[in-house]
């Protein structure tokens, strides 16, 4: 076999092992949504988490170390989610790629549900060192292509240029994410986004 082979051989390998990787991460945090809707996420243990995802304990400790680790990266998996939605409507106009990530953002966090969406807000408190939003994620620069397309250029609003006015969105689009916590899940986070994009659609016109 040449070396080329054994290279082609090695990077194939490398590329099934990424995909396995993220299938199992996927795996294991949509088993600890579904049996946190059944009870507290602090009253799940490991073993039950990985019997529903059908691996092993020692899969899980492969890729968290720990169940609180498992609520901080399970949210990187909303970067991925929003490239699967996004993915094919790279043309289409800024407004409605936005209406899009807002929908998909709502979607996100209502399939997890207020309660284990809590506890990764606590868990924030707790570590203030860990940082989910940044401006190099995936949604954040999904949110500032959008505005800086549909503006042209100009800044969104007098004097406050997009890169400002994305971080603001996404800041009051959090905040309502908590506030659906608070009220426990009593109401549809898409519809209120939905309600609000219709607002704040307005720093597009001209």
């Amino acid at each position: 076999m040449s070396t080329l082979e054994v290279l082609i051989l090695s990077s194939n390998y490398q590329a099934r092992r990424k995909i396995q990787a993220g299938q199992t991460e996927r795996a294991i945090l949509a088993a600890a949504t579904e049996l946190s809707r059944e009870r507290s996420f602090e009253k799940i243990s490991v073993r039950e988490i990985c019997q529903h995802a059908g691996i092993t304990t020692g899969a899980f400790y492969h890729h968290f170390k720990s169940k609180s680790e498992l609520l901080q990266k399970g949210f990187t998996s909303l970067d991925l989610y929003m490239e699967d939605v996004l993915h094919g409507h790279e043309n289409d106009e800024p407004t409605q790629r936005l209406r899009l990530i807002l929908s998909a953002y709502a979607d996100f966090m209502e399939n997890l549900g207020f309660e284990l969406v809590s506890r990764y807000y606590s868990q924030r408190l707790d570590c203030p060192t860990f940082q989910s939003i940044t401006p190099n994620r995936f949604i954040f620069q999904s949110l500032f292509s959008c505005i800086q397309e549909a503006c042209s250029g100009r800044d969104p609003l007098p004097g406050y240029p997009p890169k400002w006015v994305s971080d603001f969105l996404f800041r009051h689009f959090r905040g309502v994410v908590i506030d659906w916590i608070i009220n426990r899940g009593t109401y549809s986070l898409s519809d209120k986004l939905q309600q609000d994009y219709v607002l704040f659609q307005k720093i597009f016109q001209p």
